[in-house]
C-alpha cells in the first residue's frame, strides 16, 4: 500500500533559496520504492516536505537517506518550538487518494 511522509519545516530568515537548492540534491526515485517528492511553500518561511513511497518498508529503507539530507538542512532551519525541534515529521499509509 502507497505511504506518504510529510515534515514541516521553518526556515530561518534569508534562507530560503538556499533551501530549496539543498533539495534539490534529493533524488526519490534513486531509492526503491521511491515514488514522488514535492516540496510545497505553505507560508513565510515555513515549507511542507512530502515523499510518496510504495510501501511502508520502502520509506524505512531510505530513513538513513533522509536523515543525511536533514542534516545539511539543520544549520539552516529556526526550531519550531514546543518541544518539537527543526521538524514535524508525519507519516503513514494512504486511506484515500482521489486524482490521476
Amino acid at each position: 500500500m502507497t505511504v506518504m511522509n510529510v515534515v514541516h519545516m521553518r526556515v530561518k530568515p534569508g534562507q530560503e533559496a538556499e533551501y530549496i537548492r539543498l533539495h534539490k540534491d534529493f533524488d526519490i526515485k534513486s531509492m526503491p520504492g521511491g515514488r514522488n517528492f514535492w516540496l510545497v511553500k505553505t507560508g513565510e518561511r515555513n515549507f511542507t516536505v512530502v515523499g510518496e513511497w510504495a510501501d511502508m518498508e520502502a520509506m524505512v529503507a531510505a530513513r538513513p537517506a533522509m536523515i543525511a539530507s536533514l542534516d545539511k538542512l539543520r544549520p539552516i532551519l529556526e526550531d519550531l518550538g514546543g518541544g518539537r525541534g527543526v521538524t514535524e515529521p508525519w507519516s503513514g499509509e494512504v486511506a484515500l487518494h482521489l486524482g490521476q
